[in-house]
């Protein structure tokens, strides 16, 4: 059985998918991207910027799922420029603790939607 996850607190969907999907114990997010869920408008700023709301989008979802990032087993990164990752990287560890980090890939791709830098899943278990 699955349960729909939505939230106010994160961009509403801008295709045929939702939020996040809570199966059993495990969690599975859509990929979020730099949508400020308020405005509708990309944050697009610098990369750090970038990465820092995408991050905000993918806590609120979690929150809605009654989850932290501690929860996160798996993540995926997605960016447009592989000269970017230090940076990214360093916004996006900032959520983590380095002894209980999430495994992680990270993929340098030819295009994200809406042209972003940077889209990230995310998969965590209660």
């Amino acid at each position: 059985m699955k349960k729909i996850i939505t939230t106010f607190k994160a961009p509403a969907p801008i295709g045929p998918y939702n939020q996040a999907v809570l199966s059993g114990n495990t969690l599975y997010t859509s990929g979020q991207i730099a949508l400020n869920p308020e405005t509708g408008a990309l944050v697009l700023k610098d990369i750090k910027t970038e990465t820092g709301q995408v991050m905000q989008n993918l806590k609120a979802v979690l929150e809605a799922a009654n989850m932290t990032f501690d929860h996160v087993i798996k993540t995926s990164i997605f960016i447009s420029n592989m000269d970017d990752f230090t940076q990214i990287n360093e916004v996006y560890g900032r959520y983590f603790n380095d002894d209980t980090a999430p495994a992680r890939e990270t993929v340098q791709v030819a295009r994200l939607p809406k042209d972003v830098n940077v889209e990230i899943s995310m998969i965590a278990i209660k």
